[in-house]
């Protein structure tokens, strides 16, 4: 956060469109204005290319000015309905809205809107940082509008709504999940009388699509600690609403002294640990999600103490499920978390035993072009505090690692398809399509991988005449 005066405020408006803007909004006599998150990322440093622009009047009619304006290069696309207008020039998108004020019936998120004020619509922005406006007429350009203290808010880290935060929240409950999405983004502190009317309200959230809730959480997930985010989404009382398998991780049970961890605070530990290495938004996913089915899976067996048997391929089921019901892509996205859910524990299985060529190469064929994030995810998942024990384990990552890379260098095994094909071993022996000769590819298949014979056409072709002698069948004449 830095402090700036009107001076200093103009050289961060130097760029030539707020200068359109400016003489636009003079030639057609109305009060202009930047609000919102342009003018919060200024003082906060924070690169920003949506600038979003109040205008006392009609929106639409000063956007359709300034496209006149501009000329060549403008794109203008007008909402009637909305009383927007968006408008692009070169790597810019701004917003034109006139200024109004609203009003809400109980069970809908939509508006009745009315032409207002600058007041009233800084009234009702949804926090005290997002309704920071600065004037663009040229007698007060660079003028700060700071009417509910946002400036100071923004030195103190703070979220707080402008008015009553019931009837900010209950109005568009969605700003309850924005709420905890800006504290998770900026790394501030939730407000104490704007948490405690999250908690007031977060039955509100069952009015709220879930498209919009799973774009809130898709930025809590790629915000830089993304725990913070779900931490309060879970004191908060929302996150039971909203994804009860996440908090179903929650808890530690002990029988005969033995106690099994908390996967819930080891999922966000591994949520936080992959987001310090990589922006993949559905890598990420995987990570939030490579636990979930623990808590269906959990048994006591009293010679080994608490188990979690194939909490990797019941999570896998659990995935579609869950992206299904959240109105999460169903697509390539959700088979790539899928498949990283499925194979996660695969990695450690090997690290913590004998690192074979052949375990290696069955990992490689398996995961594909996802084997370097499945690598990723499995590093992250390493939250022992046992330090040894954790450096053990890292130090055997990087030896499959170097074996991955050793492998595919010399038996290229991503991705690959068996040399000899099914249409050819049915030529080859005169079969129809039969249990034969699935057994015959796959025998080809185990045997590359088991590293008997390499990843070659003449290699494979003479171990299948040999594997389909041992059959009973014989080459056709």
């Amino acid at each position: 956060m830095v402090e700036l005066t009107t001076a200093e405020l103009k050289q961060h408006l130097k760029a030539d469109i707020f200068k359109q803007i400016s003489e636009t909004a003079d030639m057609l006599g109305v009060e202009c204005y930047i609000v919102g998150g342009y003018v919060r990322d200024i003082f906060l440093q924070r690169p920003s290319n949506d600038i979003d622009v109040v205008v006392v009047g009609s929106g639409i009619q000063m956007a359709q000015a300034l496209a006149n304006r501009l000329g060549k290069g403008t794109h203008i696309s007008i909402f009637k309905n909305f009383g927007t207008a968006q408008l692009k020039y070169h790597d810019l998108e701004v917003e034109f809205v006139g200024a109004r004020k609203e009003s809400y019936q109980h069970d809908s998120r939509k508006p009745a809107v009315e032409d207002g004020t600058l007041e009233d619509d800084q009234n009702r922005r949804d926090f005290t940082i997002n309704a920071l406006a600065i004037c663009l007429n040229k007698k007060r350009f660079g003028e700060l509008v700071d009417p509910f203290n946002g400036i100071q808010d923004l030195k103190d880290k703070i979220i707080r709504t402008p008015l009553d935060p019931d009837v900010t929240f209950s109005d568009d409950p969605l700003r309850m999940m924005r709420c905890i999405r800006f504290a998770a983004q900026l790394n501030f502190y939730i407000d104490d009388d704007t948490f405690e009317s999250l908690c007031r309200n977060k039955e509100r959230i069952s009015i709220i699509s879930k498209e919009r809730i799973a774009d809130e959480l898709n930025k809590i997930l790629l915000s830089p600690i993304p725990s913070k985010g779900f931490i309060d989404l879970d004191r908060s009382g929302l996150l039971a609403l909203i994804f009860p398998e996440l908090v179903a991780l929650q808890g530690v049970e002990t029988k005969n002294g033995k106690a099994h961890k908390d996967n819930f605070y080891h999922t966000l530990q591994v949520l936080d640990n992959i987001s310090k290495v990589t922006d993949n938004l559905w890598l990420r996913w995987a990570a939030l999600l490579h636990d979930i089915a623990k808590p269906v899976t959990k048994r006591w067996e009293p010679r080994i103490g608490w188990t979690f048997h194939n909490h990797n391929f019941v999570g896998e089921k659990m995935v579609g499920d869950m992206f299904r019901k959240m109105k999460l892509p169903m697509n390539e996205k959700m088979k790539y978390v899928q498949k990283l859910v499925s194979l996660h524990m695969r990695p450690i299985v090997i690290a913590d035993d004998v690192v074979t060529d052949s375990a290696v190469r069955r990992l490689l064929f398996e995961a594909g072009d996802s084997i370097d994030d499945l690598m990723i995810l499995c590093e992250a998942d390493i939250t022992s505090k046992n330090l040894e024990r954790k450096q053990r384990f890292l130090q055997n990552f990087q030896l499959v690692r170097q074996k991955l890379k050793d492998l595919e260098e010399r038996d290229r095994i991503r991705n690959f398809q068996p040399p000899v094909s099914g249409e050819e071993i049915m030529k080859t022996f005169n079969l129809q399509p039969c249990q034969k000769v699935g057994a015959l590819k796959s025998a080809i298949k185990d045997a590359i991988l088991d590293g008997i014979i390499p990843n070659e056409y003449e290699a494979a072709y003479a171990f299948m005449i040999e594997r389909a002698k041992k059959m009973g069948l014989s080459k056709k004449a």
